[in-house]
């Protein structure tokens, strides 16, 4: 799919080699960019669809730029130049193994004159042991370097928090209310019997259903009815392992999984109640938030499950999905059938919270309330004052606090904790971002 008009723009630059299109892929969660370790394998500018919590934008990838390049060098750099024209903000990538070269200097005096936001880069930090190469790269002037590693993905959450706070507000992924059905992905790694319970639910064998995992190679769009109402259901090859280092049939079918998430509005994420919790059903569920969407989690195969087990089994998995304790779980057997009927209260529970808005005056009233108990911790001596509050958009709820200083991210889990407690929200991702005001000024936002 191409880029949508009327996004954001991240143009990604720096010199050749850098790791610009590892970051890219990084970013996207799949491999797009071909990657090699030879400088200069990108030479054009290639745009791609980007979203992380729920809010899309352009990414631009960019050749090698250095200013005073000539033959194909100097027009690789003008390709990444001209990106900056479409730009609302730039990602320069920097290499901590090799330091801020003349190159890298260069292009961050090009950075300054362009008045566009610039979030500096300090690629290849792989461990501790970098952050103090990180730190002097302070010296290009364009503010915090933020330490990242591409390939192993340290940092990349908080370097896109980064770039989502400074790009402007734009469209989101807005899902408009029709007389349709609601779009189900229903997704997980192979074998755990997601065609199966398709099958089931749709009352006969519509897709290939196969010990062999990963039978099932495209998504099949399955109009379903459940619980008396009509879902549009997506069944997708199961993500086995992280997409960059799937091959072959399995990656494009990885592929298709992710433009399956990216289209439907809520995700049931089949796991298998009679194996242990794996990193990849870990990655799965990370996908589902990382696109905004809603979320339920079914447990297969409860049948097999014998009663005494159950009570412990309900104990782990509280224990191994605490970061998600708010989606609903629903215990169920594609064999049997059993507790196939829950699915649709839990589904639209889900998406009822995905579209909740809380109005400005109630949400300030309840953070007044929930900071007077429980201040702020310190940070530098200082107690950061919290202004006032609003909420940015739904599906999935964003809010932004305005505050006069930063807050701890142990602080923003807390009042996220709160607004479940107080909000319900349960099948739904929310988003808390924070904003720096100064003190005098109290103004309130002018939409929200």
């Amino acid at each position: 799919m191409g880029p949508v008009t009327g996004q954001p723009v991240v143009a990604v630059v720096g010199r050749p080699n850098v790791g610009k299109s590892t970051l890219v892929n990084r970013i996207l969660g799949r491999r797009a960019a071909v990657v090699e370790d030879v400088p200069g394998v990108t030479r054009d500018r290639i745009a791609y669809d980007a979203v992380w919590n729920g809010r899309r934008f352009t990414l631009v990838d960019t050749g090698g730029w250095e200013p005073d390049a000539s033959g194909l060098a100097a027009q690789v750099s003008e390709q990444a130049a001209a990106a900056l024209d479409t730009a609302d903000a730039v990602l320069f990538i920097v290499d901590v193994m090799t330091g801020a070269t003349d190159a890298d200097e260069a292009v961050a005096r090009v950075l300054h004159r362009s008045g566009l936001p610039v979030i500096l880069v300090a690629n290849k930090v792989d461990d501790n042991r970098f952050e103090s190469d990180a730190a002097a790269l302070w010296g290009l002037g364009l503010g915090e370097p933020h330490p990242v590693s591409a390939l192993h993905g340290r940092g990349s959450g908080d370097l896109l928090d980064a770039v989502l706070a400074v790009l402007p507000e734009a469209p989101r992924e807005v899902f408009t209310e029709t007389d349709g059905p609601r779009r189900v992905a229903l997704i997980g790694r192979p074998n755990v019997g997601k065609s199966s319970l398709l099958n089931k639910i749709a009352g006969s064998r519509r897709s290939l259903v196969h010990d062999v995992a990963g039978t099932t190679r495209d998504p099949v769009d399955e109009l379903v009815t459940v619980g008396g109402e009509e879902w549009m259901f997506i069944d997708t090859a199961g993500l086995r392992r992280r997409i960059r280092e799937a091959s072959g049939a399995e990656y494009y079918s990885s592929l298709r999984t992710a433009s399956a998430l990216e289209a439907a509005e809520v995700a049931i994420v089949l796991l298998a109640a009679d194996e242990p919790l794996t990193e990849q059903d870990q990655r799965v569920i990370t996908m589902v938030i990382e696109a905004g969407r809603a979320l339920v989690l079914a447990f297969n195969k409860w049948d097999l499950v014998d009663e005494d087990r159950r009570y412990t089994l309900e104990r782990e998995i509280d224990r191994d999905l605490g970061r998600i304790a708010w989606a609903p779980r629903v215990n169920v057997s594609a064999r049997t059938g059993r507790a196939t009927d829950r699915l649709a209260p839990a589904l639209r529970t889900a998406l009822e919270s995905w579209g909740t808005r809380i109005p400005t005056g109630r949400l300030n009233a309840w953070l007044g309330e929930v900071v007077g108990a429980t201040p702020p911790p310190p940070r530098g001596g200082k107690v950061p004052k919290i202004l006032f509050a609003t909420q940015a958009g739904v599906r999935p709820p964003r809010f932004v606090v305005f505050t006069t200083g930063f807050l701890e991210p142990a602080y923003r889990r807390f009042l996220e904790r709160r607004l479940r407690e107080d909000f319900g929200f349960a099948g739904s991702p929310i988003a808390i971002s924070v904003r720096v005001r100064e003190r005098g000024d109290r103004r309130p936002p002018t939409a929200g």
